[in-house]
């Protein structure tokens, strides 16, 4: 797989698809991060994001990860002491789920983010951002149903994020679409650069299929997992026998494969009894996703594959959470 690919496998969104290709050109040394809240464990979400950096490090990226420690606390996640020890865990959590740590630089968001040409870089965003816009930039990602005005703010410090890390390409899931559109937009009237930016998509809450899998709402699957949680929330997974279910619907189970395990895995095991055809094998995501649209996989089969492989992706960040205790 060459650099492109790797850049851009599973991803939602190029932005842009021309500037991407040219960074691909040569990989080498180009700086890519992920900005993440430091609230709570890893948990499905942030692994995703992950996936794309392990994917970028193979690629020659450098990676770099920012615990946001100033916008967990401006987005109301907690007292700074409660996200600096939440932080720490996280950042080994990051390193057991697959990064290369040698190639991964963390940072935290308070290193920089009070230093006097930030804030005043600050300002001047502020001085060319109405709060409308701020506020809609901020509507996915934000606690509460209001915009505080410490929200507000916090989208105009991701785009300068960008700009003081010294980065290539900018990474977030796709709720994160509408800041980075803000930093394009923003940033050159500064005098800074657009940012080049690359999405991720959103998995589906697990149990319904429908709107975003959350760790604050419906089932999500997180590093504080057991084995025997793992396999109970995914036996209880909305898996309709087809990648397109009705309406809005989108199949969790599924999705998991293709941006969780298929990144991961170099092939499949689906194991079944002999007297149901025994054990099926796939070298990649489609084939998968074929046969269960054939009726070849059962949803069942589907679902205890799943559970074994997210719990091996799981397990050395769940050995970390308990050794940490």
């Amino acid at each position: 797989m060459d650099a492109y690919e790797l850049i851009s496998r599973n991803a939602e969104e190029l932005v842009t698809e021309a500037e991407v290709r040219e960074l691909a050109e040569d990989p080498e040394g180009k700086r890519a991060y992920v900005g993440y809240e430091p609230s709570g464990v890893l948990h499905i979400g942030h692994m995703l994001t992950a996936n794309k950096l392990i994917d970028l490090q193979e690629a020659g990226f450098e990676v770099v990860i920012l615990l946001a420690d100033v916008h967990a606390y401006l987005n109301d996640k907690g007292s700074f002491e409660e996200i600096r020890e939440t932080a720490e865990r996280m950042k080994e959590q990051f390193i057991a789920y697959g990064l290369d740590e040698e190639n991964t630089e963390f940072r935290f968001g308070s290193e920089f983010q009070m230093d006097d040409d930030y804030v005043l870089d600050l300002h001047a965003l502020e001085l060319e951002t109405t709060l409308n816009r701020a506020s809609r930039a901020m509507s996915e990602i934000q606690s509460g149903e209001s915009t505080k005005v410490s929200q507000a703010v916090y989208p105009l410090m991701q785009s300068l994020d960008i700009e003081y890390l010294d980065l290539d390409l900018a990474i977030g899931g796709m709720e994160q679409r509408k800041v980075h559109m803000l930093a394009r937009d923003t940033l050159p009237s500064i005098g800074y650069e657009s940012p080049t930016c690359l999405h991720t998509p959103l998995i589906a809450e697990l149990s319904s299929g429908e709107g975003k899998m959350s760790s604050s709402k419906g089932v999500t699957i997180s590093m504080e997992d057991s084995t025997e949680d793992i396999e109970e929330k995914v036996n209880g997974a909305f898996c309709p026998p087809t990648r397109d279910p009705d309406g809005d619907l989108e199949n969790p189970v599924l999705q998991i494969f293709e941006y969780h395990v298929f990144p991961r895995f170099e092939n499949v095991v689906v194991e079944r009894p002999d007297k149901y055809g025994g054990n099926l094998e796939y070298d990649d995501y489609e084939s998968l996703e074929d046969d269960l649209e054939s009726g070849e996989l059962h949803p069942a089969d589907a679902k205890s594959a799943l559970a074994t492989y997210l719990d091996e992706l799981i397990a050395p960040g769940r050995e970390k959470l308990r050794q940490a205790e």
